[in-house]
């Protein structure tokens, strides 16, 4: 299913994908630019097997700079932490709307689980 409608909000920390198919319910989630950035279908986080993901941490503040459409199946995001390698597909876009309370609760788990934070680390 490929999105009708793709929006990031005013303070640049949600993107809104809304979906319609032909025949199909109409769908619509709001993704934070935190779970996008951490969950991120980029070789960088997912590494190439699971043994290698990377548990990203710190990023409760980051935000989306740009979109850029990827053929007619994906957009690439561009993070203001200059993260932009990640192609997140409409497939990908959609299941983590669908799952996004279980993704953030394991996310979750895993930061506490490794001692990390969602916080951003502040130089004093």
């Amino acid at each position: 299913m490929k999105p009708s409608k793709i929006t990031v909000s005013k303070d640049r920390r949600t993107l809104t994908v809304q979906f319609k198919g032909e025949g199909e319910q109409a769908e619509t989630h709001e993704l934070e630019a935190e779970l996008l950035r951490v969950r991120s279908p980029s070789a960088e986080v997912q590494g190439h097997s699971p043994e290698q993901r990377v548990l990203v941490h710190g990023k409760r503040d980051v935000g989306i700079i740009k979109l850029h459409p990827i053929g007619n199946y994906a957009i690439r995001i561009e993070f203001d932490d200059l993260h932009n390698t990640g192609i997140f597909t409409w497939p990908f876009l959609l299941e983590l709307g669908r799952n996004k309370q279980a993704e953030w609760a394991a996310y979750e788990s895993e930061l506490a689980q490794a001692g990390r934070s969602r916080e951003p680390v502040r130089l004093r």
